[in-house]
């Protein structure tokens, strides 16, 4: 079938003009046009700069339409679309595309899907905590389902990212910031959106993101620049990139940032040397939007033909947003400076992914009324409660207030407890509020006896008629995202206020934490007698929060990236090297005079409602790989699930390395006084590392092997290698 593809990719390009081929590569989102005098983009910025209002934004967007080129479709001048995520729309631009252009050629759709369509399940980040491979794949099944149904083929997901500054905003669509958990979660969602079979109409490509090292933008500032070893982009960045190649992503997004100085859109090392010749990726290469016109302010192109002429030429397929190549590559074919077989090569790449979808063969994949059947089943919700649930993340629980008791009167305070638009956090575009439920609605839906104060009004006679006080605080969903950096990760002081006022009451209180992003929340963790890291849930925020504080379920999160004490300790993160002066009580050590050493919550923390003991560990060096085992018991009088984490230090090596990396995870569920056992087989392969010159070498010597709750697991053996 492949070959077949090919024979009719080279028979299409040789009857395209040039014109024709062009088109193909590029990507447009529909303009928005109305009664504003300036363009769409900058009436954005205008809201977010303060200088008019939501309301005012709002009024002028009811006046707008949406334009959708369709003189240049027919001129063959697109071959594929952004952000249109409805049937209707898509067919009938689907039926321009095959039936009004010369050549026929279908249409792409893509879309962010980022965390689910309709069916929005938790952000990236949150759904991390609940180390289940199995689970994220699931979920992006549902998001598949839902999104080829509204007519996208392609969806700009999953970003796998590493992220260690919790200053970043993006730090909410990724996987947190291990290096392994991110190939795995980036492995599994490819495998949920594209399923087994692309033709299938239920399938959609996805499109890894951001090639490369997106995540370490300097100072945790979105769109900065990255400066990296070799050796650590290739350790620490590049290896969850290369597991969603090899699960079969057909799609890549190159990073706004640059590497050692040159822009990931241009950058021919990254996108032909490394992504085309050394992992054989033959898929689709898309530009960030409007990236490649920016490399004309990143400084190292003159102007937007400059900038077409070195995308293309680096290997970048196709334009999303920035019009360089319909305005510019004519004429640099026709120069000679781009040469048509370049040119061609990226159609190909166009061609193979729509020949992969089935688009030519079925154009139209959906309808309205598949559409309609598609959205919110009863299965789809299920499934986001059960990824909320897991996604849930208990990090304190002093003299056991939760779970409460069925009966327990409850004071709730805080908007957040029931502004349902806030549950869906950034990017989950095919969103609608009505879609979500509250906490304070789901109270009501389940017959709790519960008082509700968005602002703490009230609070002393709430407070004095209620069992326990819960405070809905942390970051609304436009405080996390893209283009949402924040210098200071703290709680606000609105916030800070009201937990302060409620435990001034003297009613134990119970704090529920919304953000996107890990938060720097000392007196929290010092003050509040419970906390519930619930992140942004989804469209099932309510019901998964009531069934952990409540105890329906057991909670079994677990962080995946550090909480920090200050944000000036940003970034931290837990594999970090050592220095010859590890920070300590001593003064002349790698410390802060104004932040504790260790952070508030460490990475791979999260509590149960249970506990669980670890016994004998074993360590044993097999023929290619460390053989890891340990015995975990229940020991307290509820079934859980606990993650055992495998964590290991080289000793002594040929490079510095980090205090601890983490190699393996496994969730096992106990019985009430259950003991079982969990394994991990390491490769040796998967503990060698690069020397000064970038030569593989391997791990040598002794190493130490720590098995435990989290990060900072005591449990340890050595084995010389």
């Amino acid at each position: 079938m492949k070959k077949n593809y090919e024979e009719r990719i080279r028979t299409l390009l040789s009857k395209m003009t040039l014109e024709e081929k062009i088109g193909q590569l590029q990507q447009c989102g529909p303009s928005l046009v109305g009664a504003f005098d300036v363009s769409f983009d900058e009436l954005l910025n205008m809201m977010f700069d303060g200088r008019i209002t939501r309301e005012e934004f709002d009024r002028l967007m009811g006046t707008a339409e949406q334009d959708f080129h369709e003189d240049d479709l027919r001129a063959g001048k697109i071959g594929s679309y952004n952000g249109i995520g409805d049937s209707a729309a898509a067919n009938r631009l689907q039926k321009i595309a095959v039936e009004e252009t010369r050549l026929g050629i279908p249409l792409l759709f893509g879309y962010d899907v980022i965390h689910g369509f309709r069916t929005v399940t938790p952000i990236p980040l949150a759904e991390s905590c609940a180390w289940e491979p199995k689970l994220w794949e699931k979920t992006g099944r549902v998001a598949a389902k839902e999104a080829t149904a509204a007519g996208v083929h392609l969806t700009f997901a999953p970003m796998v990212d590493v992220a260690k500054d919790a200053r970043w905003g993006r730090v909410s669509e990724g996987a947190g910031e291990d290096v392994l958990l991110n190939a795995d979660y980036g492995a599994a969602k490819v495998k949920g959106f594209q399923g087994d079979d692309l033709t299938k109409e239920d399938a959609m490509a996805a499109c890894l993101k951001h090639f490369a090292a997106y995540g370490a933008g300097e100072a945790g500032r979105d769109y900065n620049r990255v400066d990296l070893s070799v050796q650590r982009l290739w350790e620490e960045y590049m290896p969850a990139y290369k597991a969603c190649i090899d699960a079969g992503a057909r799609a890549v997004m190159p990073a706004f940032n640059d590497i050692n100085g040159v822009p990931c859109t241009v950058n021919s090392w990254l996108l032909r040397d490394v992504l085309r010749e050394k992992w054989g990726f033959n898929g689709l290469v898309i530009s960030d939007s409007n990236a490649i016109a920016e490399c004309v302010s990143h400084g190292i192109a003159k102007d937007k033909r400059d900038a077409a002429k070195q995308a293309l030429l680096a290997g970048m397929d196709m334009d999303m947003s920035s019009n360089s190549y319909v305005e510019c590559l004519k004429e640099l074919v026709e120069s000679g400076e781009v040469p048509e077989r370049v040119l061609d090569g990226a159609v190909e790449d166009v061609l193979r992914i729509k020949f992969e979808l089935g688009l030519f063969d079925h154009p139209y994949q959906t309808n309205e009324e598949r559409e309609s059947v598609c959205m919110l089943t009863e299965e789809s919700r299920a499934i986001a409660r059960e990824a909320a649930v897991k996604s849930l993340v208990l990090l304190k629980n002093e003299n056991h207030i939760l779970p409460l008791k069925s009966d327990a009167k409850i004071g709730i305070f805080g908007s957040l407890a029931a502004d349902k638009g806030q549950m869906t956090g950034a990017w989950a575009i095919g969103a609608r509020p009505e879609d979500c439920v509250s906490m304070v609605e789901a109270c009501q839906e389940r017959g709790i006896s519960c008082q509700y104060s968005e602002d703490g009004k009230d609070m002393l006679k709430i407070a004095a008629s209620s069992d326990v006080l819960i405070a809905a605080v942390g970051e609304m969903k436009e405080e996390s995202g893209e283009a949402a950096s924040r210098a200071d990760i703290t709680l606000n002081r609105e916030h800070l206020a009201l937990v302060r006022d409620l435990l001034a009451t003297g009613k134990p209180v119970v704090v529920v934490l919304f953000n996107g992003r890990p938060l720097a929340i000392p007196e929290l963790a010092e003050h509040v007698p419970a906390i519930l890291e619930a992140w942004h849930p989804g469209v099932e925020a309510g019901p998964a929060i009531l069934d952990v504080l409540f105890g329906d379920v057991n909670p079994s999160g677990k962080l995946t990236t550090t909480f920090p004490a200050a944000t000036g300790q940003c970034p931290m993160y837990y594999a970090h090297i050592n220095t010859g002066r590890p920070g300590g009580k001593s003064k002349f050590t790698s410390k802060y005079l104004d932040a504790p050493v260790e952070p508030v919550y460490p990475f791979g923390y999260g509590l149960s409602y249970t506990t669980f003991a670890y016994g004998e560990l074993k360590v044993e060096k097999k023929e290619d790989a460390v053989w890891v085992s340990v015995s975990v018991s229940n020991t307290g009088e509820r079934d859980g699930e606990e993650t055992v984490q495998c964590y290991v230090q080289h000793v002594a090596a040929k490079r510095v390395r980090p205090v601890r990396q983490l190699k393996g995870y496994e969730k096992v569920g106990l019985k009430a006084g259950e003991t079982k056992e969990a394994g991990f087989m390491i490769p040796f392969a998967e503990l060698s590392y690069y020397d000064w010159d970038m030569n593989k070498i391997p791990c040598e010597g002794v190493l130490r092997v720590y098995v435990g709750g989290d990060s900072r697991a005591e449990l340890m053996e050595e084995v010389v290698l």
